[in-house]
Parts: structure tokens; C-alpha cells; sequence
């Protein structure tokens, strides 16, 4: 017997064999099916017609009866594990956190485990299926972070650079920052403005061990703007606890970073310097990951063409905030504030 399942092509054919008078079971025998299903499929595809004196009667389309069967194939498989009504806390959580404050599923299902909030258990790919199947309201996939595949690391690029072979390269740099089991050894960015928007950009620091972050708001990329940032924090910090907080900095070969002598020398003790500036290999942007994976927690804010001018000193202190205070998972869903204050930093 064919299979138990009828086709598009098999309601249409039951529709003209009706309309010519066969019984059923001659039906079954023609669609080599068993009576009972020609019974189900018809009560299926049934509707009411009127007649032209306006009295009803029953027939069978197989376009209605096609159409009932792909609805209910969508509606295949469990039911959902929340409910609007008895979950509409956990619904207005996940909504706010993620159209609003921007968090990943992935970091929301991460904060709800780890801090015990007693909501319904879902997985992250349980959330990543409801969001797409719009079971939250007001919120879809465009209201999820950006996310692609990332690039293989290609070994041909790690050349020196031949516009900075005066600075320390990243092989210089001491192995035991690699294993990021030390506070105070940072990664440095500039993240800018669209083409032709403005000439302000930020200067964005990671420290590896905490994935802390200090965003700086300058004028424009050029190495006088960086070193006027970093004499200026400094002075802020204090030329010893400058020292101690910012033991190294990992930077790549822009043009805004390559007077590494200033960037090195304290402007407020001219004989020990600051810091010790490195360089990573030209187009290779893993040797900063870190760093560029909070750029992207930047560009959520702060999309790519934006003119950063527009945007206060209040604004760029509630992003590093707000970056400073995410769950993550590397640190068991704390926050890099939070991971601080474990480590007591």
C-alpha cells in the first residue's frame, strides 16, 4: 500500500473522481489507499457551497484539504514549554534584555541559570527557535545581535610591519600575558566614524585577564590625539597607579599608534616609562581578539556609518558600562565587574 499520506497531486485526483461518481471504496482501490483514509481526507477538504437559490450544500476541494495539511504539519511536535499567561514575567525579561539592553539569547539564558532567577528552564536554542517563531511579542531576529562566521587565521600575513619596524613586535612580548592569568595587560583600538561623517573617533582599551573596558572619547586619529589621551588618563590615574594598571598595551599598526615613544613615556615622571606598547602582525586582528569582540558589543550601540561626534560623554559611559557589566560566559555568566570583584582587582 502507497504511502498512508495523501499528496497534492492525490487530492486532486480524488476531487475528479467524486465529481464522476466512483464509491469510495473504488476510490481506495484506484489510490491504492485503505477506505478509512478516503473518509478522512474528505471530511477534511469538505466546505459548505450555496447554490444559486441559495441553499447549501457539501464538496470536496483539494486545494482547502492541501492547505489544512500544511498548516497542521506546521503545528507538528511539542507544545511550547511557556505560556503568555503563567510565564509572562520570563517573556517580559527576555523581551527587555534583549530589544532593549541588547544581550544576546545566549547571555540572557546564561544570567537567568546562573543568578537562579525561577523562571520556566529553557535552553538558548529553545529561545533562538521561540524568538524566530515570534512567540515574544514585539520582538524578531533583526532584534538580535549581528553574528557571522569567523575568518580561518592565515599565517601568510603575520609579516613585520614595514611602516613601524621601530616598535616592539608582538613577538617580543612576554609569554606568560598570553596566558591572561594577570591583571594589567590591555589591547588598544580606535573605533570611528562613517566615511565623510566626522573625524571624531573612540579610543577603546580591553584589559585580557577581566575583559574590563575604558572608552575614550578624541577628536580625531592621529598620534597626537592617543597620546594626549593616554597623559591625560595619567594624570588621572596617578603615575604609579598608572604603572601597575596598565603593565602593557597590544595595538595594531595604524597610523594613530605608531609614535610608540611618546605613547611609552610618562608625562608626568620623565624617567621610568608608562607602559610598554607591542605591535601585533599587520592584518591580524586575532592577536587583539578580545579587543575586537567588544568593538562588535560597541557597533550594537554605535552602528557602522554613525558620526560619533553626535554622541555625549554620558552616552559613551553608559556603553562602557553596560559592556563592563554583561554576563559572560567565559566567567560562568559574571560580568566583568562582577569577575573583578571576585578576583578582588
Amino acid at each position: 500500500m502507497k504511502n498512508k499520506y495523501f499528496t497534492e497531486q492525490e487530492s486532486y485526483q480524488l476531487e475528479i473522481l467524486l465529481k464522476e461518481g466512483k464509491s469510495k471504496q473504488e476510490i481506495a482501490n484506484i489510490l491504492g489507499k485503505c477506505r478509512a483514509t478516503i473518509y478522512n481526507e474528505i471530511k477534511r477538504g469538505t466546505v459548505k457551497q450555496l447554490r444559486s437559490d441559495l441553499t447549501e450544500y457539501n464538496l470536496y476541494c483539494a486545494d482547502v484539504s492541501h492547505n489544512k495539511y500544511l498548516e497542521n504539519r506546521k503545528n507538528k511536535g511539542r507544545c511550547y514549554k511557556i505560556d503568555s499567561d503563567t510565564d509572562s514575567e520570563l517573556i517580559s525579561f527576555v523581551a527587555r534584555k534583549i530589544k532593549y539592553e541588547k544581550w544576546s539569547p545566549h547571555a540572557v539564558i546564561g544570567y537567568i541559570n546562573s543568578h537562579n532567577l525561577r523562571y520556566t528552564y529553557i535552553c538558548k536554542t529553545t529561545l533562538y527557535n521561540y524568538i524566530k517563531n515570534k512567540l515574544f511579542f514585539g520582538l524578531s531576529v533583526f532584534d538580535l545581535p549581528y553574528s557571522k562566521k569567523a575568518k580561518k587565521k592565515d599565517n601568510r600575513n603575520c609579516r613585520v610591519a614595514l611602516k613601524n619596524i621601530r616598535g616592539r613586535s608582538i613577538e617580543e612580548r612576554p609569554k606568560h600575558i598570553l596566558e591572561r592569568l594577570e591583571y594589567g595587560h590591555w589591547e588598544m583600538d580606535t573605533v570611528y566614524s562613517g566615511r565623510n561623517k566626522g573625524s571624531s573617533c573612540l579610543l577603546v582599551f580591553t584589559e585580557r585577564m577581566t575583559r574590563q573596558e575604558l572608552i575614550y572619547k578624541i577628536s580625531n586619529r592621529t598620534s597626537k590625539s592617543v597620546v594626549s589621551c593616554l597623559d591625560k588618563m595619567e594624570r588621572s590615574f596617578g603615575a604609579k597607579r598608572f604603572r601597575g594598571t596598565f603593565k602593557s598595551i597590544t595595538c595594531d599598526n595604524g597610523v594613530e599608534f605608531l609614535d610608540f615613544k611618546s605613547m611609552e613615556q610618562s608625562c608626568i615622571n620623565k624617567v621610568v616609562p608608562r607602559t610598554t606598547v607591542y605591535y601585533c602582525h599587520p592584518f591580524c586582528s586575532g592577536e587583539r581578539g578580545s579587543n575586537e569582540n567588544q568593538n562588535k558589543m560597541i557597533r550594537r550601540h554605535i552602528k557602522k556609518g554613525s558620526d560619533i561626534s553626535e554622541f555625549s560623554d554620558d552616552d559613551i559611559l553608559y556603553i562602557q558600562d553596560w559592556i563592563n557589566n554583561y554576563p559572560r560566559e567565559i566567567f560562568g555568566f559574571k560580568s566583568s565587574n562582577e569577575y573583578r570583584e571576585y578576583l578582588s582587582l
